[in-house]
């Protein structure tokens, strides 16, 4: 027995030696000197203690070249992923497991748009592109071995192609406006089931408003609609866990012009909220290359920031003149159009191919765009994503612009999902604008509309009335999901499911509340977690626990000492905050167990759905009572007890109120695809799990797998103060020394300086 466990015991360690040996010459090569095909000069690539990647070039396609070779050798499956993803093309990789995703996002045909959007872009915008793709594929022929989620997963890879980085932005069309479209059909079916009453009492205006003109969209205390007999039953008191939950929106950004700094230097903040995951999403390069053009001449160009693996540019930083930063607009972008039963529809076979046996797809397209069918009706999706002028690489002149004005004139027509961009520079100046695809129709609506007023004209072309807010008199800029735009803007351009402002108003007030700041005051602001918005939902519950003071005693005390912040060590915070969800759950439990038998869920709607909420509790109506309740502070209470209880067998084996603090509860939790699949990887692959701080309506935005995916302060021409966190490292090659690097300062809040360090590594790619 003892001679098999040692036989045992070696054979492991026969496996784990060459497993390693595998990984390890898997490794890209990141010093000496390659001789490359296809450069026009000589390009170098440093990296830092970070592992950032410092591109050295002659030209802008060399310097794409160069970090399209860094992104190839670092995150070559994170590109991949990202193009399969908005191709519908992961079951190729994955099995019939993906097809229903794939299925999915076929209906939208992107690599089909991709490739015709190719043929119509600038010569010297594709020159860049077919530059970046040589530099990937170079990359990827000089690894000894693939990567080890190829070896994992047997799948083959396949050569970058010019179109897969357009796929790559169509992936991010798809995670920052696929609610938006859903959206719509959630409001549509909602007035088809319950009619008109019902619509507008789930899509009321919020009170907590923060636009930048100060403007109020009109609220009322509107009267509850009877919900029928029939549709309690269809629910029980917690059917919908946490699907309410599930959608958080994040994303801040504001800036001061110069009179609010020492310098005189206007000031940026970005902080992205976007879900977390193993490798992260952005990748920190600097591009240094000479351009020509405009009134300076000749002039060296060098850009610092974070780059999307999978496209040439940088998409958020600073190049020494101007800083820039998003947030997602959440503009209504897309239009359900109502179809005639005599429309004439085109019927296509799509196919999905996959490791196991895939699919044919049966897709129906119209003039107004895909077919889907809802209830007893045909409707028509008509996305700027589907659009001509969806994608193009504008977002790139930024990289030259040496003043807000220019900037602005530079991104009229950005080919990106909808932002809020805010834009400062270094004579003092910011503004705030919408950049993106944004269609010049101009009537949005709530839900489907007919098929005559759908604006053939508006759709196919962009909008030129895009509102600016420059310079403003009281020196401060903000967004963050909520509506910016004034009350006619808003009428405009539409709702596309803004976050409710809690965020932004506390944002606004904490700009107010200074008259001059600095990258640390910034810092401390996107850290800023005192939980203004839940103090109503902590009020609701502290009365009503008080009702059962003996069996609430330590739920009570704990909820005296919440601290009203998302912090850490707050037990109270847990219970508010999933209490509030809890709540919600119930009394929507009718509406969302119906449309989720049509794949449709309330979770697009639930800013919405806060105001509602609070009438209902107000008014305490009789049809929306379970049947098995007595009044509505029994059917709270069980609310709370049962939400407790399944927080307690979660989070606790002992079954103690003070296993359920905020950071437990919400720890941030940043896994690899492959660790969710096959837990043992976990240690290898995932990053430290960290206490939670911060919540959903915070500025500091934090779920399990959600938050700020980089955090950018700078001001422009000071990069050297700059401020650059990113929740994750690097490489996505788990035994490079760049796998975590940075993790650390932005688990423990410590400010990771925006400029690269001392060059550690650097490799010469000489033309052959």
């Amino acid at each position: 027995m003892l001679k098999t466990i040692k036989w045992l015991l070696l054979l492991v360690l026969l496996l784990c030696i060459s497993l390693y040996v595998t990984l390890h010459a898997s490794l890209p090569e990141l010093g000496g000197n390659k001789l490359v095909a296809g450069l026009e000069q000589a390009v170098d690539i440093e990296r830092d203690n970070l592992g950032t990647a410092v591109i050295r070039a002659q030209s802008r396609r060399d310097a794409a070249f160069g970090l399209g070779y860094a992104h190839g050798q670092d995150r070559f499956f994170q590109m991949d992923l990202l193009r399969r993803n908005s191709a519908g093309e992961l079951a190729e990789l994955f099995g019939d497991a993906a097809l229903k995703l794939d299925e999915r996002h076929r209906f939208h045909q992107f690599r089909k748009r991709a490739q015709a959007l190719l043929k119509h872009l600038p010569a010297e915008d594709r020159a860049v592109l077919e530059a970046y793709s040589r530099g990937v594929n170079h990359a990827l022929s000089q690894q000894a071995l693939p990567g080890f989620e190829y070896l994992l997963s047997g799948g083959d890879i396949q050569p970058w192609q010019p179109e897969d980085s357009l796929l790559t932005i169509f992936s991010m069309y798809l995670d920052l406006q696929g609610n938006t479209v859903e959206r719509e059909l959630v409001l549509e079916r909602i007035k088809q089931l319950y009619g008109d009453e019902m619509l507008a009492f789930v899509s009321q205006n919020d009170p907590i408003q923060a636009a930048l003109d100060g403007s109020t969209l009109p609220t009322q205390a509107m009267v509850a609609p009877t919900l029928s007999a029939a549709a309690l039953d269809r629910a029980e008191l917690s059917t919908i866990g946490s699907e309410l939950d599930a959608f958080v929106k994040g994303s801040n950004n504001w800036a001061v012009t110069g009179h609010l700094t020492q310098s005189g230097h206007a000031m940026l903040s970005d902080d992205m909220h976007l879900g977390l995951a193993v490798p992260i999403i952005w990748y920190r390069a600097q591009l240094n290359y000479p351009h020509t053009g405009g009134d300076m001449g000749e002039r060296d160009i060098q850009v610092t920031g974070v780059s999307l693996p999978g496209a040439p540019v940088i998409v958020v930083g600073t190049n020494g003149h101007i800083a820039w930063g998003f947030t997602n607009g959440y503009i209504d972008t897309a239009d359900w159009i109502e179809l005639a039963a005599d429309e004439a529809t085109e019927t296509v076979t799509e196919r999905l191919d996959s490791t196991g046996a895939g699919k044919d797809m049966t897709l129906r397209l119209s003039r107004f765009g895909p077919v889907k069918h809802l209830g007893d009706k045909d409707y028509a999706l008509s996305w700027v994503a589907h659009g001509d002028f969806a994608i193009n690489l504008n977002l790139m002149h930024l990289e030259t612009a040496t003043g807000v004005g220019e900037g602005l004139e530079l991104t009229r027509h950005t080919g990106i999902p909808v932002q809020n961009m805010l834009i400062v520079d270094e004579a003092g100046n910011a503004a705030w604008r919408l950049t993106g695809a944004i269609s010049a129709r101009d009537n949005p609506t709530q839900t489907a509309q007919a098929a005559n007023r759908w604006q053939a004209n508006g759709w196919a072309i962009p909008a030129e009335d895009v509102p600016i807010v420059s310079n403003p008199t009281n020196q401060r800029l903000w967004s963050a999901n909520s509506r910016v735009l004034s009350i006619s803007d808003t009428q405009r351009f539409g709702d596309g499911g803004y976050a409710i402002a809690s965020r932004a108003a506390q944002i606004r007030d904490n700009l107010l509340a200074k008259d001059n700041f600095d990258e640390r005051d910034f810092l401390a602001m996107q850290l800023d977690n005192r939980a203004l918005f839940l103090t109503p939902w902590h009020q609701l519950l502290t009365k009503t626990l008080k009702l059962q003071p003996d069996e609430f005693a330590d739920d009570l005390k704990a909820l005296a000492n919440w601290g009203a912040c998302a912090c850490s060590e707050s037990v109270g915070y847990t219970l508010v905050s999933k209490f509030r969800i809890r709540v919600m759950d119930s009394l929507f439990a009718p509406l969302q167990t119906r449309l989720a038998e049509e794949g449709l869920s309330l979770s697009k709607i639930k800013g919405n759905l806060e105001v509602s909420v609070w009438q209902l509790l107000r008014q305490q109506p009789d049809s929306w009572l379970p049947e098995n309740m007595a009044d509505w502070d029994s059917y709270l209470l069980q609310i709370y007890r049962n939400n407790r209880d399944e927080l307690l067998s979660r989070h606790s084996q002992a079954g103690k109120l003070a296993d359920l603090n905020w950071g437990k509860v919400n720890a941030l939790k940043i896994q690899h695809p492959f660790s969710k699949q096959i837990p043992l990887l976990a240690p290898l692959l995932d990053m430290p799990q960290v206490a939670g701080f911060g919540g959903h309506f915070e500025p500091a935005v934090q779920s399990p797998g959600f938050g700020a995916s980089q955090r950018l302060i700078v001001q422009p021409g000071r990069e050297s103060d700059g401020i650059l966190m990113v929740p994750g490292g690097q490489s996505g090659h788990p035994l490079s020394p760049y796998y975590r690097s940075g993790f650390d300062d932005y688990a423990n809040h410590r400010p990771t300086p925006l400029l690269p360090g001392e060059v550690k590594h650097m490799l010469r790619l000489t033309p052959q």
